[in-house]
C-alpha cells in the first residue's frame, strides 16, 4: 500500500515514517511540507492513502489539498491527522471527501489501526481503491461504508 504523508512538521513526518516502517507492506512513497508540494506529490505519485494535516503553509491548507485531490480519479483514501480536531473542521473534511479524521494528540494509535485495517483490505482486494469498512476506527470514519 503506497502512502504519502503531508504535514508541515518535519518531526511529525519522521515520526510517522518511523512508525510505518515496521510494516513491510506499507511503502512511504512521498512526503510534503506545504499545500503546493502536497498537491503536486499526490498527483504525480498517485498513492493509495494520504495522511494529511489540516495546517499546511502555502497557497491554502490541508482542506484545500483534500478538495483538490478528491477531484482526481481514482482518488486516494485520505486520513486527516490534525491538532485541530474541532467539529467544524471534521464537518468540512467530511464534506470535502476525507474518509477518516484523527486527533494527533490522542488518536495516533487509532490512526495506525486504521492503516492496518486498510492494508488488510488492500491485500484482499488487490485494489488501489479498497473500500474502507470502518473496523475498530469506525467512530473516526467520516462516511458510512456501502
Amino acid at each position: 500500500m503506497k502512502v504519502i504523508i503531508a504535514d508541515d512538521s518535519k518531526i511529525m513526518r519522521e515520526h510517522l515514517t518511523g512508525m510505518l516502517s515496521n510494516y513491510k507492506e506499507i511503502e512511504i512513497i512521498g512526503e510534503a511540507q506545504d499545500s503546493i508540494q502536497a498537491i503536486s506529490t499526490i498527483r504525480r505519485l498517485k498513492p493509495d492513502v494520504v495522511i494529511l494535516d489540516i495546517r499546511l503553509p502555502g497557497h491554502g491548507n490541508g482542506i484545500d489539498v483534500l478538495q483538490s485531490v478528491k477531484q482526481e480519479k481514482p482518488s486516494p483514501i485520505v486520513i486527516m491527522f490534525t491538532n485541530y480536531p474541532f467539529p467544524q473542521y471534521r464537518k468540512k473534511c467530511m464534506e470535502a471527501g476525507a474518509e477518516y479524521f484523527f486527533d494527533k494528540s490522542s488518536e495516533s494509535h487509532e490512526m495506525i489501526r486504521t492503516l492496518e485495517e486498510l492494508l488488510k483490505e488492500f491485500q484482499v482486494s488487490g485494489s488501489r481503491q479498497a473500500e474502507p469498512t470502518g473496523g475498530s476506527a469506525g467512530q473516526n470514519r467520516l462516511k458510512e461504508s456501502g
